[in-house]
């Protein structure tokens, strides 16, 4: 009974501990919004780009990762490499009443549904298991994303 607990214990002070959580916060100077880790350190920043009517990613380096931007022929947000080839898409499914998230094949890959109740985003991956969620932090002006 003891070394079932002390495994429980274990498993639990590991998630705590190793549990990632990111930091988006829009920077006003350099009109981007800044991606940091768990340790403050920024990993990425993403912009709007209005001559090509979309959203660019990029690392901490500078380089591009990706691109999204809206599609309103199919009513729905591509993702593209920095190649230009589509990565998934997300488009809202008014049955369920949350965002899919699809692969560039059509096959749902996860969902992002609001919680009312927690005033969150919860993102779910395909089998409906949450991986994480979004939630505003009004102290430091910023949303945080907290993955489990």
């Amino acid at each position: 009974m003891k070394n079932i607990i002390v495994a429980i214990a274990f498993v639990i002070i590991n998630s705590i501990c190793f549990a990632q959580s990111y930091t988006q916060k829009y920077n006003s100077l350099y009109d981007r919004t800044e991606y940091y880790d768990s340790y403050g350190r920024m990993i990425g920043y993403s912009k709007y780009n209005e001559l090509y009517n979309r959203t660019e990613y990029y690392n901490a380096n500078g380089s591009l990762v990706k691109t999204e931007n809206y599609n309103s022929l199919y009513n729905r947000t591509e993702t593209k490499s920095s190649s230009g080839s589509i990565q998934q898409t997300r488009n809202y499914n008014s049955l369920y009443g949350r965002e899919d998230i699809k692969d560039r094949n059509g096959n749902v890959i996860g969902y992002r549904k609001w919680n009312s109740l927690y005033e969150r985003y919860e993102v779910f991956n395909s089998y409906g298991t949450m991986v994480g969620y979004y939630k505003w932090d009004d102290m430091y002006d910023r949303w945080e994303y907290h993955e489990r």
